[in-house]
């Protein structure tokens, strides 16, 4: 009787995804899940960005100090860095649906080979396997 290894456990290079359609539709539920999070949270951090345009607007010129005016400087550039963020996590989540919708989902682009299934529940857009994220932090 013949053994085979499960998708996980393959070595040799892969062109489609290991996964079954049930458990490409899993991971999209969960990519999707993860993207309205990351919009509602964009979102939230858009309407930040406008309170505080409108507090600025209505505050006089002399009525603010150079320090206080310097920090509100300060807390919209976090504001959009951290939109700037938000928007760029949305589009791996996109990419990664995209992979699900091509059937190339959970193979590295670097190794060709699986991505584990326990590193994409964590990481469910990532495009590298460990080995793969390893060789590119060295």
């Amino acid at each position: 009787m013949a053994t085979t290894k499960s998708p996980a456990t393959q070595s040799s290079a892969v062109s489609t995804s290991p996964f079954s359609d049930e458990e490409l539709e899993f991971f999209r539920q969960i990519i999707l899940k993860k993207r309205q999070a990351a919009h509602n949270d964009k979102e939230c951090l858009q309407l930040q960005i406008e309170d505080a345009r409108e507090q600025s607007a209505n505050d006089s010129a002399y009525s603010l100090h150079m320090a206080d005016a310097g920090t509100d400087a300060m807390e919209r550039e976090k504001l959009y860095l951290m939109i700037a963020r938000q928007q760029k996590f949305i589009s791996y989540l996109d990419r990664a649906l995209d992979r699900i919708n091509n059937k190339t989902y959970g193979i590295c682009k670097v190794t060709g080979k699986v991505i584990a299934k326990e590193r994409l529940m964590a990481v469910p857009h990532t495009e590298l396997s460990v080995e793969a994220k390893l060789k590119q932090r060295k």
